[in-house]
């Protein structure tokens, strides 16, 4: 069963995992960064409070957050037809994906905003620095080494909800598992895309942790 085209379709499958979970995170982060962002600063307790705006967005994440991924994969069906032209393979996948990574990522990153030291945002603000100084050069500076640490969950999970998306058609190493490994009864094949799975996943906590601990200003040398 082993033979060319198997090992062929295997490395297709690696492939389109790779593309929807690195299309998909980068997209998250680019709506996820600033929702985090807005989070922390508009919060009671950040740099620009603002009840209302707070309120709004942490409803609106809440709700996001709340809709499993397949339920959610059908609900933006319209739009990923309208954005894609299709509703199926890897690059329709990224649509969805993006839309549950990004309340996700905000989420993150507004937790690793929130550890920042208060003292060193109160000194910041005592030197006069301005909400975007105060964003670029003390939050999301002072935060880095948490923000890589998450954002290494991050692409965890969209990874796992890449898997996910197999069950309807959505490509990569899911879409294999659930053909072949399920609905053809090939166990083996199963067993690789899911050891596959992990292994990428380690990798990308590998490459994250080494990254985090280069840029951890704490760390003693």
């Amino acid at each position: 069963m082993w033979d060319k085209t198997v090992i062929m379709m295997i490395l297709r499958g690696i492939g389109e995992t790779l593309y929807m979970t690195l299309g998909a995170t980068v997209f998250g982060y680019v709506l996820g960064l600033p929702l985090g962002v807005l989070l922390t600063v508009t919060d009671e307790n950040g740099i620009r409070p603002n009840r209302m705006v707070y309120k709004v967005l942490d409803f609106v994440t809440n709700i996001l957050r709340s809709i499993p991924f397949l339920i959610l994969l059908i609900l933006v069906i319209p739009v990923t037809r309208l954005i894609v032209g299709k509703t199926y393979g890897p690059t329709a996948t990224i649509v969805p994906l993006t839309i549950a990574a990004a309340p996700f990522i905000g989420r993150m990153v507004e937790s690793s905003l929130k550890e920042v030291d208060r003292g060193v945002i109160e000194a910041a603000q005592s030197m006069g620095a301005g909400t975007w100084e105060m964003i670029s050069k003390v939050l999301l500076t002072e935060a880095r080494t948490s923000l890589i640490v998450n954002a290494t969950i991050a692409i965890g999970t969209v990874l796992g909800y890449s898997a996910m998306a197999g069950t309807v058609g959505g490509g990569g190493l899911g879409d294999i598992a659930i053909q072949y490994g399920y609905y053809r009864y090939q166990a083996d094949i199963m067993i690789v895309t899911v050891v596959l799975l992990i292994i990428l996943v380690q990798i990308f906590q590998g490459i994250g942790m080494v990254l985090a601990k280069k840029l951890d200003h704490r760390r003693v040398n």
